[in-house]
């Protein structure tokens, strides 16, 4: 509705335009905006006063012959020129009324658009090391980067989902350790378990899967593995990493990758339980094998950004506004961590997407700023790599925080989460804020059945609805499946509101798309259901006269579609019982 407003006002200008002496406009400036008064019209616009000054007149004098070349159209009852200079647009009702059958016509398609003009998007998000099992933070960035990729596509983006894996660097070490030395102690060998080891039950159960596939295979017997370690926690665990390797040569390999295949299927799985499914799990460890670690520091270096200090290569971060430069190989040769970021972002690039998208956790704030800088270093435009930022949700059971300290394993998993609160409320609950909120999850108000919760609220709408339908059914009353509403039957308050609403649902699509903000969506369902439940509890529906009855359940029938779609698109269920 609203782009259809807008193209009249186009249209209008470019008349004037074609009458004679009229300034160049730039579509852009053409803004309409929905009106808060509606004794103010439906929509607004101010490009007459934008245009005053360049046209030489006053703006109302230029609104009034925008007005007045404005083309007649069966959406608009009336134009008036408001206060300095404002274009007030009151569209006409009938238009609204037409909706209801454009909405129940195209069913689960009604929402989407072209908007995205079929640009290629990679969403990264989530990424978590396969050191642990998800937690309820995690679970924030599965469901927004999930919504944000559902989103996108139904705004006509190709929008793909994108896990990065980190199964390379110290802390995979450091895992592998942990598993090997619970499954040391299952066998009764000697051992001794780091401080900063990983901890947690999921440890064990790694250990005990891989004593259940290779038996004593990896046992060694040997005290000498675990005595005098250095006293400093990083250093003796960096000590106890490297014994490990020559005590189990080839070996380590093997348990390595039982460790991390073991973590990455449980991260698989439980974010598929949670409807979260990626196109891709890019590895990290395929960009050594790749060659890309060593293609981007050459194309850095090619363009004049990398230099020799203290045995070390570095790369010129600052040129692009780091606080500092950045090592990208070691003294010793062995490539930082940073170096394989600047490798996966090369990566990206020559896949040629038009927009790069990473969800980042608000711990890794600080670090997109050299990621951003390596990016254009290698002559990326900028515009193409955006970082969104995903505060941590925080649990609360009753008054009392959570802990979630992945090393030492207290913390509540993902999966324990969606077990207690379901998959829906879960989701619905992590996007209702803005990402970049900070946010308490409320897992009794979650699990509640009332209209204090969201998600809730909004699913029984949609049950409420179908059970009319199912009641119709039963009473072999008429539908407007089996018989053609008059929909000019509708003329309460309440049915004018309910239609302004659902006419809003593509706009506020291509916003939340725009945005990059789900919550908008989120939003916007609450209001419907909200509308929809007062107009069910004041007006009859199946004891109305027939031809009221059939206009009614048309209109209900109307919202169940956009109620589903926009759970849809949040990765919510729209059940037809509660």
């Amino acid at each position: 509705m609203k782009d259809q407003v807008r193209q009249l006002v186009a249209d209008a200008i470019a008349r004037l335009k074609q009458q004679g002496d009229f300034v160049e406009v730039d579509p852009e400036q053409i803004v309409v905006e929905r009106t808060r008064d509606a004794s103010h019209g439906d929509f607004t616009t101010n490009i007459a006063m934008k245009l005053a000054s360049r046209q030489g007149c006053p703006a109302r004098e230029l609104a009034g012959r925008i007005v007045e070349a404005m083309p007649g159209s069966a959406i608009l009852e009336r134009a008036e020129v408001a206060g300095p200079g404002f274009i007030n647009l009151f569209v006409d009702s009938g238009a609204y009324i037409g909706m209801i059958d454009t909405i129940r016509s195209a069913g689960s398609e009604y929402g989407k658009s072209d908007s995205g003009s079929g640009l290629r998007v990679l969403v990264e998000f989530v990424s978590s090391n396969p050191t642990g099992p998800l937690h309820v933070g995690h679970g924030r960035g599965a469901a927004y980067g999930d919504a944000l990729v559902r989103i996108l596509s139904f705004a006509g983006y190709d929008a793909h989902a994108e896990y990065y894996v980190n199964d390379a660097g110290r802390q995979m070490d450091i895992l592998t350790v942990s598993v090997w030395i619970r499954y040391l102690e299952a066998l009764g060998l000697p051992s001794r378990f780091p401080e900063n080891g990983y901890r947690g039950g999921y440890i064990r159960n790694i250990a005990r899967q891989l004593n259940e596939s290779y038996g004593s295979r990896f046992a060694r017997d040997d005290p000498a593995l675990f005595e005098a370690l250095p006293g400093d926690t990083d250093a003796g665990v960096d000590e106890l990493v490297r014994r490990c390797k020559e005590a189990l040569g080839e070996g380590y390999e093997t348990v390595f990758n039982a460790a991390c295949g073991a973590m990455v299927d449980d991260i698989r799985k439980d974010l598929g339980e949670f409807g979260v499914v990626f196109d891709r799990w890019f590895h990290e460890s395929s960009l050594v094998g790749s060659g890309d670690i060593d293609a981007s520091l050459a194309r850095l270096d090619e363009n004049g950004y990398l230099y020799e200090q203290d045995g070390a290569t570095w790369f010129r971060s600052t040129d692009f506004g780091d606080d500092k430069d950045r090592v990208v190989v070691r003294a010793n040769g062995s490539k930082t961590y940073f170096a394989s970021d600047i490798a996966y972002h090369y990566n990206k690039a020559e896949r040629q997407y038009d927009r790069i998208i990473n969800v980042f956790g608000a711990d890794h704030h600080g670090y997109t700023k050299r990621i951003e800088a390596s990016f254009q270093a290698m002559g990326n435009p900028p515009e193409r790599l955006e970082f969104l930022v995903v505060q941590f949700a925080i649990l609360y059971r009753g008054d009392e925080k959570v802990s979630m300290s992945t090393r030492e394993g207290e913390f509540v998993p993902l999966r324990e989460l969606r077990e207690e609160a379901g998959n829906d409320a879960a989701r619905f609950f992590y996007v209702l804020r803005r990402s970049d909120q900070h946010m308490e999850f409320d897992l009794e108000l979650a699990k509640s059945q009332s209209a204090e919760n969201p998600v809730y609220y909004i699913q029984y709408a949609h049950a409420r609805i179908c059970s009319v339908f199912e009641q119709a059914r039963e009473k072999g009353l008429g539908t407007p499946n089996t018989q053609a509403p008059d929909y000019r039957l509708l003329t309460e308050e309440r049915e004018m509101e309910l239609l302004k609403v659902l006419a809003r649902f593509p706009e506020t699509v291509k916003l939340a798309a725009a945005n990059r903000a789900p919550h908008q969506v989120a939003y916007y369902l609450r209001d419907l259901a909200h509308l929809f439940h007062a107009y069910y509890n004041a007006h009859p529906f199946l004891s109305s006269r027939d031809e009221l009855r059939l206009a009614r359940l048309g209109l209900i029938d109307a919202v169940r579609v956009v109620i589903a779609n926009g759970l849809g698109i949040l990765g919510v269920s729209a059940p037809s019982s509660m």
